[in-house]
């Protein structure tokens, strides 16, 4: 590779690169670990209401409820493998990109070849960690919302309907 003979700072560039991409990927993933735990949290006290209600309205509310607590804890399991996946492949190809950079001082063509290319794909399997991952997140999120709106249509369809008039619905 001519570019890291002629430029010292191409050596830096590759390393730093998957450097900078693995602290997003690790911020992620302590945000999805956050968000995990309250969805767990969540659907424990779903569970300890749905296992105490009589009313059979209550009790389907609540297990609609449930349902999508679980959904959620779902994506964000696969959302936090996408996000760990990103944190081992970034910091793969930073090592990698390090003994290639050996492999160019030593005038060693073929590894250096082998590792700019293996480099390369660790990188890429990072990146499309990240993009995963940040896709289940927007997917949970909307389940979320989803779980919101619900709740309230639920508190709204058991107000008193002069409550209703009262707030616009």
């Amino acid at each position: 590779m001519d570019g890291w003979d002629s430029n010292p700072f191409q050596v830096l560039t590759s390393i730093v690169a998957p450097a900078i991409l693995t602290n997003a990927s690790s911020v992620m993933a302590l945000g999805t670990s956050n968000r995990f735990a309250r969805t767990v949290d969540r659907a424990r006290v779903l569970y300890a209401e749905t296992t105490r209600e009589s009313d059979p309205a209550r009790l389907d509310h609540r297990l609609r409820q449930l349902q999508i607590a679980e959904s959620r804890v779902l994506l964000l399991v696969r959302a936090l493998t996408a996000f760990y996946s990103s944190v081992g492949s970034f910091a793969a190809a930073a090592l990698i990109s390090l003994l290639g950079a050996v492999f160019t001082m030593g005038h060693q063509n073929l590894l250096q070849q082998v590792s700019l290319y293996v480099a390369l794909a660790a990188g890429m399997v990072g990146v499309g960690g990240l993009v995963t991952g940040t896709s289940l997140l927007v997917w949970e999120t909307r389940r979320a919302l989803k779980a919101l709106t619900d709740e309230a249509a639920h508190l709204y369809d058991r107000l008193p309907s002069e409550a209703r008039a009262m707030d616009g619905h």
